[in-house]
């Protein structure tokens, strides 16, 4: 269940999260664009930028990794850029700048909205953005199973979250990580495989580490609003 702990650490990374930004970046930034696995002050500053908007949940280290990769995607996603792990200057000057997105509705106070059409996943506690995740949903392809054939479709509509399965379980259609189910066996999971493109059989994958900090932060009853644009 989400104990207080938790409860305060959301809050505070909420807080951090609308803080506005002014992000410091060494000259060299502007003009050497940041590759995977490279290394780095300029790196570091990138890491701690995500981090701040809610991006990225670990330390930064220096080192382009997996987990800033798929943060830089969620970034670049959430500011309508086709997303790159290749970091060049309108990455950085847009990570300089708020976002001009409008509010969210007062009625919209916590859970989880999923975007279908920018493959986003946003966490909200208390009205305040807590992170923002590159997930992967539905590729409505047709695909066929034990002699039944359907459609992959992540269903649209609002829900709540019903199971929480920890850790990982290998069903039919594959194997999951720290499961959220909020609409019969279609669930919120961690997967090894997120590519920047819808994929799923239904489901919506997210990176490992995100679905370690969703666990943490969504508990059963908590909404969940798939939308195909917000």
């Amino acid at each position: 269940m989400f104990n207080d702990a938790r409860w305060g650490a959301a809050l505070a990374l909420a807080l951090v999260c609308a803080t506005p930004l002014v992000l410091s970046t060494p000259a060299h930034a502007e003009t050497t664009p940041l590759r995977y696995r490279s290394r780095g002050a300029a790196v570091t500053d990138l890491q701690k930028a995500l981090r701040e908007r809610g991006f990225l949940w670990s330390k930064p280290t220096g080192v382009y990794d997996s987990r800033t990769r798929f943060a830089v995607w969620a970034f670049q996603k959430s500011r309508g850029m086709r997303p790159q792990t290749l970091v060049g200057p309108a990455t950085l000057r847009a990570l300089s700048r708020p976002s001009k997105r409008p509010p969210l509705p007062k009625s919209l106070r916590t859970g989880a909205v999923i975007d279908l059409r920018r493959q986003l996943l946003t966490v909200y506690r208390d009205h305040r953005k807590v992170m923002t995740v590159h997930v992967s949903t539905g590729a409505h392809s047709r695909y066929c199973h034990s002699g039944r054939c359907a459609i992959a479709i992540t269903p649209v509509g609002d829900f709540r979250i019903t199971k929480r399965t920890p850790g990982w379980t290998t069903g039919p259609l594959g194997s999951m990580y720290n499961s959220l189910y909020f609409v019969g066996g279609v669930a919120i999971h961690g997967s090894s495989q997120v590519p920047r493109r819808p994929a799923s059989h239904g489901c919506v994958r997210v990176p490992l580490r995100a679905a370690d900090r969703l666990f943490e932060l969504l508990d059963v009853g908590d909404p969940v609003h798939v939308r195909r644009s917000t």
